[in-house]
């Protein structure tokens, strides 16, 4: 990717963040501006946050905002380069030698490109047309994980012992996101452009709110922006995310149109905001001080659908 700009549709800010409203997703400018320097000049973006707080899909909006196809790696404990990289199809490779062998033929070049296995990261530098590439939660692979990855990463090339080196005609948009279960290191954080996200200030967070639950009155949503912000202060185990408090929403707003009284159903819908019962029960010890104003009269829950 060059400098000047080679993603249509992101070559300022501005239009980047109209772009990814469009789409759905909120960013602060933060994130706008770390999102616009690594398309600008090429560089894989590092996010890392708590979860549920979007990291994931900033990868997933790109990939609708540019075209280009997600191609997604998910990392876990004992990842290898096999697994991310490339692998060859040995099943089929022995059945060449056996194809040959009885037709009393020379069995050739077992390592060829037809017996060659794409995993993603190497689907990523083949694409032509370019895509997103997703490498999620890096931090749960194994730490000598990370040194299959600085070739890639700095240079957007793979190296085959039996092919030579392989690299991207058009870089692929790399987002790498942490939970920071672990310290990452500096030789990968060095080959990224990092970004924090953090847990979005209430009008963002409303405006994201307004957006996923259809119908819910702005009072509302205000009332369940302040709960989930004072939620988050408790000293919980597993402090809930973006994702955790639109779905909150989504659940206390069908029960609310099923019947049942909001202060109730948001009561009844805490499983989808709360995911350990320590937590939840330290959650109800403080229900009176945490609820406060989500406790809305109920002419006042659902606005304009």
């Amino acid at each position: 990717m060059t400098t000047d700009g080679a993603v249509p549709g992101l070559l300022r800010e501005r239009e980047l963040a109209a772009a990814l409203e469009a789409q759905g997703y909120f960013a602060d400018e933060g994130l706008c501006t770390a999102i616009h320097l690594a398309l600008r000049l090429g560089r894989p973006l590092l996010l890392e946050g708590e979860p549920g707080v979007g990291k994931t899909e900033v990868a997933s909006v790109l990939s609708r905002v540019t075209g280009l196809d997600l191609i997604r790696l998910q990392c876990f404990e004992g990842l290898d380069s096999g697994q991310a990289l490339y692998e060859w199809d040995y099943p089929k490779q022995l059945l060449q030698v056996r194809v040959a062998e009885s037709r009393g033929q020379d069995v050739g070049d077992l390592y060829r490109e037809e017996f060659l296995l794409r995993r993603p990261l190497l689907r990523a530098v083949r694409a032509e047309q370019g895509a997103v590439l997703l490498i999620d939660e890096i931090d749960r692979a194994d730490s000598e994980f990370e040194a299959f990855l600085l070739e890639f990463l700095g240079d957007f090339q793979i190296t085959i012992p039996e092919l030579g080196t392989v690299r991207a005609r058009t870089p692929p948009i790399v987002v790498l996101t942490s939970n920071r279960t672990r310290e990452l290191h500096d030789a990968l954080k060095r080959r990224c452009l990092y970004h924090w996200i953090d847990f979005p200030e209430p009008d963002r967070e409303r405006a994201i709110l307004r957006m996923a639950v259809p119908g819910l009155a702005e009072q509302a949503a205000a009332g369940l922006v302040g709960a989930v912000r004072r939620v988050r202060r408790l000293p919980l185990l597993k402090r809930p995310g973006i994702a955790e408090s639109v779905e909150w929403g989504r659940g206390a707003m069908a029960l609310a149109e099923g019947g049942s009284p909001w202060p109730v159903a948001l009561r009844r819908a805490l499983g989808l905001l709360i995911k350990d019962e320590e937590d939840t029960r330290l959650l109800l010890a403080h229900a009176e001080e945490v609820f406060g104003d989500a406790l809305a009269p109920a002419e006042d829950v659902f606005g304009d659908a």
